[in-house]
């Protein structure tokens, strides 16, 4: 019996979710080619590693596949609907900082709040004859926070990639994207909306509420280790 620990399968993300566990005592590791999504975990028995994309996280959490998770707090909270019903949130991560936020074009002079936002896209409607359009891929996240703020004149369209060229691409008049630095959203000549701060997202560590915790007896020594108890 084991329990299965989910973690990003490649990057950075991957390398910090591997020192953040050796700091508490378990080695984890990632086994065979960079092909291979396999791995291997040092320090206590009974615990599984499991190798998915961060995407893929909390819809295994959620279907109680694995019983804890490490990915970004926005991904849950956009990926599942009352997400706090299906995870516990177990600790903050202390890295893979992002923010989500709406941006518009640099020559949009007169937008630059929320609220500005909102009478711009009533007037874009007025002119256009249809809605002013949002290109996301947190489709949950940005509807809600939208939604809370009072804007209805607009439409999301899906972005999957290159979020942030969908405008010079003239299919979306704003953005909705995780942004760093904000680096490139000023190679696309973008501005970041001052008071648009939808989520600010970090690697977080959740448990499942659906998995099978009786097969995972490891589970209140790994809680230890890690602080979480």
């Amino acid at each position: 019996m084991t329990l299965k620990l989910g973690v990003p399968s490649k990057g950075r993300l991957m390398e910090q979710t591997f020192e953040w566990f050796a700091e508490r005592g378990l080695t984890l590791k990632r086994t065979g080619n960079e092909r291979e999504y396999a791995g291997a975990v040092e320090g206590l028995d009974g615990v599984e590693l499991v190798l998915l994309s961060a995407g893929e996280i909390p819809r295994e959490l959620a279907a109680g596949r694995i019983h804890m998770g490490v990915t970004g707090s926005d991904l849950v909270r956009d990926k599942l609907a009352d997400w706090a019903t299906q995870v516990d949130e177990l600790a903050l991560m202390g890295f893979g900082h992002a923010d989500l936020i709406l941006a518009v074009p640099t020559c949009w002079t007169d937008v630059d709040t929320i609220e500005d936002l909102d009478a711009a896209a009533s007037a874009f409607r007025r002119t256009h004859g249809f809605r002013l359009r949002i290109a996301t891929k947190y489709h949950r996240l940005v509807r809600e926070y939208l939604t809370r703020e009072g804007v209805a004149d607009y439409q999301l369209v899906d972005s999957q990639g290159a979020t942030e060229g969908t405008i010079k691409n003239l299919t979306a008049e704003a953005i909705a994207d995780i942004t760093s630095s904000g680096a490139t959203l000023h190679a696309n000549h973008l501005k970041i909306l001052s008071d648009a701060l939808i989520h600010s997202s970090q690697a977080t560590l959740f448990a499942s509420r659906s998995a099978d915790w009786s097969a995972a007896p490891a589970a209140p020594r790994l809680r230890e280790m890690l602080g979480v108890v």
